[in-house]
This record gives structure tokens, C-alpha cells and sequence, in this order.
């Protein structure tokens, strides 16, 4: 068999898996309304669902992550504001500018000197500087988290790491926004609830169609007043979707398979350490992310599309995603492959 007719194996993301039968079954016999007009019952069902896992009064469900953290974004922020996050952050890197053109928030990165994808209480502290200074200084209202930190490998900050950086921005009077778009990652990794890793923020992101296996899909969640706000600015980004429960059904199925995710990680472990073993420089996955360095990027990823082993570049590396369409068979024929050279 030539590499061209080889089957692909695809490590570009944990959004390419495809709802399987259980999940497409679920959405054909959703109970559906006008979400917009007076509310669909699975929408409503799903959002009270995650905003009890996430530990928050209520949820909103969202078509994306990206729509989740700009709605989060547009109401914390006023034009001119800046706000913090990790370095490699999301709501900075992958979103197409939308907290600054949209929410009118200027950025600010913090190095990652607590670990991968977290900055040290120090570090924050000194960013955030004088909390209320002169009408004309720059105002700092906001500080993002991510957990599970995408581009740091799927980084995950645990309780109390976080706890100390919440604590620093409340005692600064700033509000903290978490995406937590793998948040059920981070949850599964440290075996505690998604509810430990929210704790003192005032709204919190989650995806559904990154590992869970959902089609589309998000949540952000926070109090009722914040959510009143959210559905208004959902409406304003066209997110007003109407007979949402076919696609609300699937998120519930999701939710279900959030104990599956050890699997992705376990997948993650043994594909690095092949990596490691094959003399790559390779992260040490927590969850289900691998990077790996290249010498020659373009390259390496050429390379590997020829064996037909489809990955995607992140941070200067080669990210390889596992996700609950690929077994453990998948990883071991891909170290096959990169072994053999196909």
C-alpha cells in the first residue's frame, strides 16, 4: 500500500469527530420550540444541566466557543479596556480579534512562569499594578483564564493554582472570565467536578464539540442577571437559533460521555511516548493534546500528510489531538507509520 492510499488518521482536532448513532437518534427525536420566540424545552434542559456541572445560577447555550467568550467579553468590558490572559490564550489568538473589534478590549499577555498555560500569582499581581488610578490611566477590568490551555499543550491548572489567581484579581475589584472550552478535560485529568475549577469566577465557557463528540455547541454560564444580558447579546452576533433542540440534544449525549475522555488521554500518553521513543522532542501530554518540535515545520507536516497522518501547527510545534474517534489501534498504526516512514 502506498502512502497516498493509506487511510488518514486525523490529529487536526478533538471538533473533527462525527455524532455517531446514539447521538444522531437523539437529535431526530428532540423535543423542539422556537428558542428564540418562547424557548425549546431541550435547550433549556441542557443549559440548566451544565450550568449545575459548572457550578453556576444559569447557562446560556451558544452555536460556538468563540460566540460564548465574545458574548462574555462585549458585556464585561467598555471600549478602551484592557484585559489579562495566559499568553497563547484563546480569546487572543484564535478569535479573529473579536475581543478588541467587537468587545473594544485591548489584550495584555502573562508569561507562563507558574507552568504551561498559567502565570505566577507575582506575575499577575505586578500586571494588574495600581487597581484605580486617574480617570485618564487605562482601566484593567477583566482577567481570562483558560483550563485546559490549548496552545500550552492542553495544559491544565489545578484548584489551587487557580484559587490564587482569582483571589488576587477579586482583591484588585477585577471580574474573571474563564473559558473552558476543554474544561471537561481539565476535570477528568484531575478527577475532581467541573464545579471545583470554576470556583470564584463570575462566568465560565464550555464546548461541547471539543472531545465530547457534539456536532456544535457551547455554553457560558454565570449569574441570571449576566445570562439575561448574554441571550440579548447572542441576538446582536445572530446566535438567536430557533428550533435549537436538534443540536441541544446531541450536547446532551455529550454530557454523558464526559468519563470517555480518560480514554483520549490514556491515547495522548502512549502517542507521545512513541514520539519519545523515535527520538522527538515531545511534550508530556495532561490531557489529550501532543506537541511536538520540529527542526523543519513545513516539513515535518508535509511528511506526515504523505503517510496520511493529518496534524496541524500551534505554537511554533506540531499538534497531534486525540479524540474519541481514534483508538488505540489508530495510535499504534500512526507510530507505525512514522516508524516505517508509511
Amino acid at each position: 500500500m502506498t502512502s497516498r492510499s493509506l487511510p488518514l488518521i486525523d490529529f487536526r482536532s478533538d471538533t473533527v469527530t462525527r455524532p455517531d448513532d446514539v447521538m444522531r437518534q437523539a437529535m431526530a427525536k428532540a423535543e423542539v420550540g422556537d428558542n428564540v420566540l418562547d424557548g425549546d424545552p431541550t435547550v433549556a434542559a441542557l443549559e440548566q444541566r451544565a450550568a449545575k456541572l459548572l457550578g453556576m445560577p444559569a447557562a446560556l447555550w451558544t452555536p460556538s466557543g468563540t460566540m460564548a467568550n465574545l458574548i462574555a467579553l462585549s458585556i464585561h468590558l467598555q471600549r478602551g479596556d484592557r484585559f489579562l490572559a495566559p499568553r497563547g490564550s484563546h480569546v487572543i489568538t484564535d478569535e479573529l480579534g473579536s475581543a478588541a473589534w467587537l468587545a473594544g478590549g485591548m489584550p495584555e499577555p502573562l508569561e507562563h512562569d507558574a507552568g504551561p498555560g498559567r502565570p505566577t500569582p507575582e506575575t499577575l499581581s505586578a500586571a494588574i499594578g495600581v487597581p484605580r488610578g486617574p480617570y485618564y490611566a487605562l482601566r484593567t477590568p477583566l482577567l481570562c483564564l483558560e483550563n485546559t490551555h490549548n496552545t500550552a499543550g492542553g495544559a491544565v491548572t489545578p484548584p489551587d493554582e487557580h484559587a490564587q489567581l482569582v483571589a488576587i484579581a477579586k482583591e484588585a475589584g477585577l471580574t474573571v472570565h474563564l473559558d473552558g472550552a476543554r474544561i471537561w478535560h481539565a476535570s477528568v485529568a484531575l478527577e475532581v467536578p467541573p464545579a471545583a475549577l470554576t470556583v470564584g469566577v463570575d462566568t465560565v465557557s464550555a464546548c461541547f464539540s471539543k472531545g465530547l463528540g457534539a456536532p456544535v455547541g457551547s455554553v457560558v454560564a454565570g449569574s441570571e442577571e449576566f445570562v439575561e444580558k448574554a441571550r440579548r447579546m447572542r441576538q446582536m452576533l445572530g446566535g438567536g437559533v430557533r428550533q435549537g433542540g436538534v443540536l441541544a440534544a446531541a450536547c446532551m449525549v455529550a454530557l454523558d460521555r464526559i468519563g470517555d475522555l480518560a480514554e483520549t488521554h490514556e491515547n495522548a500518553t502512549r502517542l507521545a511516548a512513541g514520539f519519545a521513543e523515535h527520538g522527538w522532542e515531545v511534550n508530556a501530554p495532561e490531557t489529550n493534546i501532543v506537541q511536538v518540535s520540529a527542526p523543519d515545520l513545513e516539513g515535518r507536516l508535509a511528511w506526515l500528510a504523505g503517510l496520511g497522518i493529518l496534524t496541524l501547527p500551534s505554537s511554533g510545534r506540531i499538534r497531534f489531538v486525540a479524540h474519541r474517534d481514534l483508538s488505540a489501534a489508530d495510535i499504534e498504526e500512526t507510530l507505525h507509520r512514522i516508524k516505517t516512514g508509511g
